[in-house]
């Protein structure tokens, strides 16, 4: 009985050592620093000037309400959301379907889908904005000279409305791929017995994708909207390089906010605020989705 109870202990110890790494780098990494942004939430501190944070409870919260540009950030970052997980959604759904129906030479195009994924987001910004320049940009050059449509032509990074647009197309640009992995994946896992039961029941074209197929996919939605939703309230590098918030604060976006907060106002107390505000926003609508999911599978 000793010895089993030693075993038994010897066996705890080992388990305890061999998961105290990842336990140490998860504290340090993700819960140390979700508290303190938390306690900085709730305090005053500029860390160029300030000893310690000076704590002032929740006056960072109220001050967001009587904030313009955080306001003006916030309706932004919504607006800019809803049409990127649209689209998202919705394209990288039809893409999928594409690659999975077309058998013959779709290496070429999952390539093309997927290439995105290995260029870094910075690199793929200072591209496209090279493509998006009023004077000598590729895309006003191919409206003006090859399609002989100069009046469509604009300067696309220095409008409010076009602006958006164009950080909208880079955004789908880069995260259509991965997107489009999900949705692929989730289509590759249906049964090959539940596809051919539909077929023997004369279930095809439309009807089979309708009743058969997206119904099938109620997991890849959770997945992949949830990922659509991070990825759409996160937004940052696009805005950050190709129109650095402008024209004016045309394309200002709280992610954008809370940087220039914390590393050019270095009001690290009221970045910490709007981070928090951001994560709930993400976290609410992440559960949204999880539940409206949910729903639909039950029915």
């Amino acid at each position: 009985m000793k010895k089993t109870w030693t075993r038994s202990r010897q066996k705890s110890v080992w388990g305890i050592l061999f998961v105290l790494p990842c336990f140490l780098i998860i504290f340090l990494f993700v819960i140390y620093p979700l508290f303190y942004t938390g306690y900085l939430s709730l305090s005053d501190y500029n860390f160029i000037y300030d000893r310690a944070p000076k704590f002032t409870g929740f006056s960072n919260y109220a001050k967001m309400f009587l904030d313009s540009d955080f306001v003006h950030a916030m309706k932004t970052t919504l607006f800019f959301a809803v049409l990127d997980f649209s689209l998202l959604m919705v394209i990288s759904l039809a893409i999928a379907l594409l690659l999975f129906f077309c058998k013959r030479g779709t290496w070429l195009f999952r390539t093309a889908v997927f290439m995105p994924i290995v260029v870094p987001a910075s690199l793929a910004c200072i591209v496209f904005s090279w493509i998006f320049s009023e004077n000598f940009g590729l895309l006003n050059y191919f409206l003006g000279t090859v399609l002989h449509l100069p009046a469509l032509a604009r300067p696309w990074l220095t409008q409010p409305g076009s602006a958006m647009s164009s950080i909208l197309v880079v955004n789908l640009w880069c995260n259509i791929g991965f997107e489009t992995i999900l949705f692929l994946s989730g289509l590759q896992s249906i049964s090959g017995d539940v596809l051919e039961a539909a077929d023997m029941d004369g279930a095809v074209g439309w009807k089979k994708l309708v009743y058969v197929i997206l119904p099938n996919l109620k997991e890849t939605y959770v997945v992949a909207g949830i990922w659509a939703i991070i990825a759409a309230l996160k937004v940052f590098v696009e805005p950050m390089v190709m129109t650095n918030g402008g024209p004016g604060n045309a394309t200002l976006v709280l992610y954008m906010y809370i940087y220039n907060n914390a590393f050019l106002y270095f009001n690290m107390g009221y970045a910490s605020a709007i981070a928090f505000v951001l994560s709930g926003m993400i976290l609410f609508f992440s559960l949204l989705n999880m539940k409206l999911n949910s729903e639909e599978a039950e029915r």
